[in-house]
């Protein structure tokens, strides 16, 4: 049993999550709720965060139909590339192993990322806190790190846009029948989030950061949710030395998805990598210290850069772990 977990405050072993909302519309404070109960949340403007199919749904009718072409498009790559399963033991067995086979390769990264988490970078946020952290997982997908992590002992939010039975939030119920204690599963947008200001110690992009049009507006907005102190973790972002790699690297997938889909999959504009210049330049204007990071995912992972200068091809993407502390 981790540490952590005999540290609980009774509120947390009880498996109470009282949360401060805030309205996605007109972002007027909410009364204080239970995050994992079943209440729903009304706002004086008139919307209401809806409690539906195990999860708190944040988005307004409007914004969901601005989203309907993306994640139409989105769930339709997803289905093809033969993501999810129909049993509990694909998704407990996350991120360690795909026992479909069908994206192995892709999972074997997601796996060394997470344990170089877990070895380098929780054991120093944990200790920080001194107690379980309280973590949005955004761009949680189907919630593989909030049950992760809510195994280590902390409260999680499970965060995103889709919310499908087999790759989105749907999803999730396989973890959830899994645990003593539930993680919190909300449909919301990263640049719209349905919380009120420092309630997170740690806000973790899974693999997510990349879809936001705008990380500055992104980052403040996460920012906006962290305790004094918290931090920002960016996981599996493209990382790119030169712009122009970036740039070749969306246009190839662009085309690729094309052909093999009959659609390019950028109805809604997202920058899709980030680099140095970027990271500095959101230094700047967000008031944040980055650390970087660099796990190590193997040999032929370590030469890819140089088989592509052999062959005159563009920088490859690296996956580093990206750090962020607001500056004090």
């Amino acid at each position: 049993m981790n540490a952590l977990l005999t540290q609980m405050p009774p509120e947390v072993a009880s498996g109470a999550w009282n949360v401060n909302l805030r309205c996605t519309i007109c972002a007027r404070a909410l009364p204080s709720m239970d995050l994992l109960s079943a209440e729903d949340a009304s706002c004086l403007c008139g919307f209401e965060l809806r409690r539906c199919d195990g999860m708190l749904r944040t988005i307004t009718p409007e914004r969901a139909l601005y989203f309907r072409q993306f994640t139409e498009e989105y769930g339709a790559i997803r289905s093809r590339e033969g993501r999810g399963a129909a049993d509990d033991s694909y998704y407990l067995a996350l991120p360690y192993e795909d026992r479909t086979g069908r994206n192995a390769w892709q999972w074997s990264i997601r796996a060394q990322t997470f344990r170089y988490l877990e070895r380098r970078l929780l054991p120093q946020i944990e200790s920080n806190a001194g107690r379980p952290l309280d973590i949005l997982d955004l761009g949680a997908g189907n919630g593989w790190l909030s049950y992760r992590l809510t195994l280590r002992g902390h409260r999680c939010a499970a965060v995103d846009l889709l919310d499908n039975t087999w790759d989105g939030l749907g999803a999730a119920k396989h973890y959830l029948a899994n645990l003593d204690r539930p993680f919190a599963v909300v449909q919301a947008e990263m640049d719209r989030l349905p919380f009120a200001g420092q309630q997170f110690d740690l806000v973790i992009f899974n693999a997510s950061f990349h879809y936001s049009s705008d990380y500055a507006k992104t980052l403040r907005e996460t920012l906006r949710c962290l305790r004094p102190g918290g931090s920002v973790l960016v996981l599996d972002t493209p990382y790119y030395h030169r712009t122009s790699s970036g740039t070749a690297m969306v246009r190839e997938r662009q085309a690729e998805f094309d052909q093999k889909y009959g659609f390019r999959s950028n109805s809604v504009p997202s920058n899709e990598y980030v680099t140095n210049a970027m990271l500095r330049t959101l230094e700047k204007d967000c008031e944040i210290r980055w650390r970087i990071f660099k796990p190590w995912y193997g040999w032929n992972w370590a030469l890819r850069p140089w088989k592509a200068r052999v062959r005159r091809r563009r920088e490859p993407s690296k996956f580093y772990v990206f750090w962020g502390r607001p500056r004090a």
